[in-house]
């Protein structure tokens, strides 16, 4: 039994892009994890990120990733999608969502992880200024996913989660590069909307043109 506070961090990514899910991970990180992986995953080269995706699933003791679609971003907001996101990845932590498979070829909007068998003490850190409705103790930290790496793993598997998830859209709609932007709002990724007009995961509330 967990008589210590464990955290638990959690963040999105893809609240800026044009197309397609907002996505959200949680992790929580046993002590012995080596952390010099670990970074804003921003600021990882993309072989860097695969390097530390790989070690966060196969060590931390719990992690869960999950998603808002861009038809909920439509109708709740992306915060409030965001928000929704990182609640359904804490849940996956609660839940049997895959026993710590990542599954191959990502293609579905599907939650998955590997749940934690000790959730008595846990503590959320969330990277930003707001929170999740979860049920557990939660706290909002500017730039935590460059402080807390708890939180820097969860960016990590969001950013790669995310990532696969739109190389499999750009190859069901290869007219829009989403291979290439990821849904981010480039001139290049703009200029294709505008020619071939919204994609089947187009944010609609969000402005295409300049």
């Amino acid at each position: 039994m967990w008589v210590m506070c464990v955290i638990c961090g959690i963040d999105e990514a893809g609240r800026g892009p044009l197309a397609g899910p907002v996505c959200a991970a949680a992790v929580v990180l046993p002590l012995d994890f080596p952390r010099g992986l670990l970074a804003d995953s921003k600021k990882l080269k993309s072989k860097e990120r695969e390097e530390a995706r790989l070690a966060i699933i196969d060590g931390a003791l719990a992690w869960g990733v999950a998603w808002a679609t861009h038809t909920e971003i439509d109708e709740i907001n992306i915060l409030r999608a965001s928000l929704l996101a990182m609640r359904r990845a804490f849940d996956c932590l609660l839940a049997d969502t895959g026993k710590g498979l990542w599954p191959e070829g990502l293609e579905t909007e599907t939650p998955f992880g590997k749940p934690f068998a000790h959730a008595i003490g846990l503590k959320a850190i969330v990277d930003g200024t707001h929170i999740p409705d979860l049920p557990i103790p939660c706290e909002a930290l500017v730039k935590a996913d460059s402080k807390v790496p708890e939180v820097m793993a969860a960016s990590i598997l969001a950013k790669t989660a995310r990532d696969q998830l739109m190389e499999h859209y750009g190859r069901l709609y290869p007219q829009y590069g989403y291979e290439r932007h990821k849904g981010y709002p480039t001139v290049g990724h703009r200029q294709l909307v505008l020619k071939h007009g919204p994609s089947p995961i187009q944010r609609k509330s969000f402005r295409t043109g300049n």
